[in-house]
């Protein structure tokens, strides 16, 4: 439907949101052969894509310097811990308070196992990874108008639809309703496959069993000794699991960006960042805000004064530029970029998205609920609740991922305070865990059309067929990189992707010339 009434830059762009997105065409390190005779270049941002871009043209004997807007690298891959001090966009600060070894990841918190870049970055950075719990069938779905507003586990839901859907086809293969569609050997097979698939009985009937309990658990757990017999449990109606739309996240953990393995950095996602900078950060001046880019035929001129206080401007001048501020920010610089490429940067707004963390004195949802990593996901506006794949029966304060959401959900959030966002959190959050009250001791809010360094999540192009070729090409000699200029926006991957890309092209220009 987005794709019929907004164009395929905008289904995308709705997938990617969704978690349907397509792997990375990543095939190893870049090799830029020639020499390059001393030419310089300027970054512009030193997030993933400026830091992939500076380690690697240094590397090939490019003369290099990086501007940066904030204090650190890493744009936004950046993770918030206990001590943290972030000012948002109209001056509302927030100090974390998080327990030590607790943290937010306020932008990127998942690496897919077909992200081949940051996978290949962080083993040449010694980045450790461990795994990310995406599925847990443990975990819960939740609708707030079904069941009386109690969450449902996903195990229950996911075992019910799957076995009475497959009852429902297996019963219409046998009164030969789909002679048109299978042969009689192909009908025959499909409905012994629908049979162990679903869980099935001989007579083709997903029913109240042992057989079932097995996967969707059962009413009195297995025990030892006496009285330790099982007992079966109910199943749950297709017409209730359809009318209370419960389906509708069962097959998120199934995209392949979301397929297992997925990873996570140890301590947290700025570990890339903290492993690119390591390598680069001689390169960078901090604090740089940029009020002026000019290219001509000769070289490419920035100028900047201190993100704070008072401070006279300052120009450096390069051969090239790669530049991966956010059109969102780009938008707002004096530039003298083409007719063209103006239009893209301004054809690029950025989406809305709201993260909400919250720090509890007890890990509740492993010692009450036995939900150990995953996620439950609702149909109220925070969206999901995200359980930590870190530190397991641990007694001390855990953090819940306790709001992510995006869009007309998160517009609600952004538009209030911060002390609002988190009892908003709150608000929702016990109505699927009713422990948060009384367990709830900090926590943090990332609205990201509030951060000041991006004003949004990620780029939604909104005619990508036309503006991101005009984005693409060189301009005033300044190529654009970035998660916007890929098409894996809101990745990290896409970021890199496209950094890398952008230095071949200038590779290509430089030895050629």
């Amino acid at each position: 439907m987005v794709g019929a009434s907004a164009g395929a830059s905008a289904m995308y762009a709705a997938m990617t949101g969704m978690g349907h997105a397509r792997p990375s065409n990543y095939a190893g390190p870049v090799k830029l052969e020639g020499d390059p005779k001393g030419t310089s270049v300027l970054i512009l941002g030193a997030g993933l894509a400026g830091m992939t871009a500076a380690l690697e043209l240094r590397s090939a004997g490019y003369k290099v310097r990086v501007l940066e807007y904030r204090e650190k690298a890493g744009g936004r891959c950046w993770t918030l811990r206990g001590g943290d001090v972030y000012t948002e966009l109209g001056g509302h600060k927030q100090e974390v308070k998080f327990a030590e070894g607790n943290y937010l990841n306020a932008g990127p918190w998942r690496i897919p196992s077909d992200h081949y870049a940051v996978l290949d970055y962080c083993r040449r950075f010694g980045v450790e990874l461990e795994p990310f719990i995406q599925v847990n069938y443990n975990a819960y779905v939740h609708n707030s108008e079904a069941f009386g507003g109690k969450p449902q586990r996903f195990k229950e839901i996911q075992s019910d639809y799957r076995g009475q859907i497959s009852e429902l086809l297996a019963k219409a293969i046998n009164q030969d309703k789909l002679d048109d569609l299978v042969t009689d050997e192909d009908a025959q097979l499909l409905v012994e496959s629908l049979k162990r698939y679903g869980v099935l009985n001989d007579d083709l009937e997903y029913v109240k069993s042992d057989a079932v309990s097995l996967y969707r658990g059962w009413q009195t757990d297995p025990g030892g000794g006496e009285g330790a017999e099982p007992v079966a449990s109910d199943i749950i109606s297709l017409s209730d699991i359809l009318r209370g739309r419960l389906w509708n996240d069962l097959i998120t953990g199934e995209s392949i960006d979301h397929q297992s393995a997925i990873f996570q950095p140890v301590g947290g996602m700025d570990m890339i960042a903290k492993a690119f900078e390591n390598e680069v950060k001689d390169l960078i001046t901090y604090n740089a805000k940029v009020i002026r880019i000019e290219g001509g035929e000769t070289g490419v001129s920035a100028t900047f004064v201190p993100r704070e206080g008072d401070g006279e401007e300052q120009t450096v001048t390069a051969d090239y530029c790669i530049c991966t501020i956010p059109f969102s920010i780009l938008s707002q610089i004096e530039h003298n970029f083409s007719a063209d490429m103006t239009e893209a940067i301004e054809s690029v707004p950025y989406a809305s998205s709201i993260k909400i963390a919250l720090e509890f004195k007890r890990r509740f949802w492993e010692q009450d609920e036995h939900i150990y990593g995953g996620i439950t996901y609702t149909d109220l506006p925070i969206t999901l609740i995200s359980y930590p794949s870190t530190k397991f029966l641990s007694d001390g304060p855990g953090v819940l991922l306790a709001t992510y959401s995006w869009g007309a959900a998160s517009y609600q959030f952004n538009a209030i305070e911060h002390e609002e966002r988190i009892e908003l959190a709150l608000k929702y959050g016990e109505q699927i865990h009713p422990q948060y009250r009384e367990e709830f001791s900090s926590g943090v809010s990332v609205a990201w059309h509030r951060v000041p360094w991006v004003l949004g999540c990620y780029g939604e192009w909104r005619d990508m067929a036309t503006h991101y070729p005009q984005a693409l090409k060189m301009d005033q000699r300044v190529l654009m990189a970035g998660e916007h200029m890929s098409y894996l926006p809101a990745w990290q991957e896409g970021a890199i992707l496209s950094a890398l890309n952008a230095i071949e092209r200038l590779h290509k220009v430089v030895t050629k010339a």
